[in-house]
């Protein structure tokens, strides 16, 4: 099993996940992208051919360790979606590389924001000492011993040439009914997402898929969070309108409040090619505090040392984000309230195997 950290990130960011496949008995192969887990200047660096290159090394780590006759997995978060998917659409064109049995995608960058595209023309002023800071997309303390926070222009710019790769190379297998080879696909994806777009998951990938087994969970916002006269009237119907009508090629399943008024919630699952809606019970609820998953939520657990709101070991690493609930005056802070967001899911991976299918 290969497992590909996100942008900016580390391998940290899907540790867990690569515990928990090992406890079970595979071979766990995290790589640190180039250009990450050293300083954030090493983005300005690379190009996404590089991470690429990085991803077929890790494949063949994999099958050097655990061996050529194993299924190999493919797992992706964010950007690390985006090269997992990469990879197993050449490996239907390049009969070198060794096919994936099985991909799981974690917040999967199959498109980001239009303002990516443009990312190389707002850092041009850079090249002039005076306007380095335009090199820049955001510059913050680095206080996260495992993500950058800082974030450079040409790493945007990146982000947006792969997924523009990824989105043609997806047209043309699905024109070319190269799609019917490809492996199932699980996606785990919040409908709120301010750092990918969840509409192109659909849009983009699903929409092409054939009827191969492949799922997508989506994570709906807290229906019953007290916060609707502060809510866009939109977003109560977000997933309603992010999903095409039934039948589908593939499952999906929503997981979201059992009723509008209470915190306990539901998975509604959809067969693939079905048209009826099937409810099972998650024995989980939502925090009272707690109106969306975020991008970051999706890889870690409840538990986690410095994203979780219940961390085995609170400030293992001089800070714990997943605990702090802010009240003071704006302003006061050195980072923005985005870096400080709602990063752990209450866990995908507790639900009972009747609930998840």
């Amino acid at each position: 099993m290969v497992l590909l950290h996100g942008l900016t990130d580390s391998p940290y960011s899907v540790r867990y996940l690569a515990q928990l496949w090992q406890q079970r008995g595979y071979v766990a192969v995290v790589p640190r992208l180039p250009g990450h887990g050293t300083a954030p200047g090493a983005l300005t660096a690379v190009d996404w051919e590089t991470w690429l290159a990085a991803t077929r090394l890790a494949v063949r780590e994999a099958t050097r360790l655990a061996g050529a006759d194993v299924p190999l997995d493919l797992v992706g978060y964010s950007n690390g979606g985006a090269l997992a998917l990469k990879y197993a659409l050449d490996s239907l064109e390049d009969s070198h590389l060794r096919q994936p049995q099985q991909i799981i995608l974690l917040s999967p960058m199959i498109g980001v924001t239009a303002f990516a595209r443009f990312a190389g023309l707002a850092g041009l002023p850079s090249v002039f000492p005076a306007f380095a800071r335009a090199a820049w997309l955001n510059v913050a303390p680095e206080f996260n011993p495992f993500k950058y926070n800082s974030f450079p222009v040409k790493a945007a710019r990146q982000s947006w040439l792969l997924s523009q790769a990824l989105q043609q190379q997806i047209i043309r297998a699905a024109r070319q009914g190269e799609l019917k080879a490809l492996p199932p696909i699980l996606t785990f994806q919040s409908v709120m997402d301010s750092t990918v777009s969840t509409r192109a998951v659909v849009e983009s990938l699903y929409r092409y898929l054939p009827d191969n087994g492949s799922e997508l969970v989506v994570f709906d916002i807290n229906q019953a969070a007290d916060l609707r006269v502060l809510f866009r009237p939109a977003l109560y119907a977000a997933v309603n309108t992010l999903l095409p009508p039934a039948p589908r090629t593939y499952t999906t399943t929503v997981v979201t409040n059992a009723t509008a008024h209470t915190l306990q919630t539901v998975a509604r699952t959809t067969l693939a090619q079905e048209r009826e809606e099937h409810r099972y019970p998650l024995h989980l609820a939502w925090p009272a505090d707690m109106y969306s998953l975020s991008h970051v939520a999706v890889p870690f657990p409840l538990s986690d040392s410095l994203y979780g709101r219940e961390p085995d070991e609170k400030n293992r690493y001089g800070i714990s984000l997943g605990t702090i609930s802010l009240r003071g005056e704006t302003g006061t802070l050195s980072v923005g309230l985005e870096t400080l967001i709602a990063r752990h899911l209450q866990s995908i991976l507790s639900m009972d195997d009747d609930a998840r299918r």
